[in-house]
């Protein structure tokens, strides 16, 4: 094998394992996000107060007010979620281009 398959190579190995990074934030983010989701719709539906954690306490929190800062953390993780899937979508594309290259020259090693 030449040098320079191997160098093509390791950076395939190197795109892969980028792209395993960002597969677990994307998978994070969407937890998130699911929970987010998840605490907005149980806050529109309960008629008692409302109670979110500061640190390891709970502490009586206004409902608008705390209906409030779920939208807007639910619009920057949709925010976080896109970029990821716009660099998923572009580390893919260079892995895919880098695995033909690869095998074109393997193929003219033989």
């Amino acid at each position: 094998m030449s040098q320079e398959s191997e160098e093509k190579i390791a950076q395939l190995q190197f795109l892969e394992q980028n792209l395993q990074g960002l597969l677990s934030q994307k998978q994070m983010f969407q937890s998130q996000l699911m929970e987010t989701d998840n605490a907005i719709g149980e806050l529109g539906s309960s008629k008692g107060d409302a109670y979110k954690f500061i640190g390891s306490i709970l502490v009586l929190s206004d409902k608008t007010e705390l209906q409030k800062e779920l939208k807007e953390r639910k619009e920057i993780i949709d925010l976080r979620l896109k970029a990821i899937e716009k660099q998923e979508g572009s580390l893919r594309k260079k892995a895919e281009a880098l695995q033909k290259e690869i095998m074109e020259i393997l193929k003219g090693e033989k």
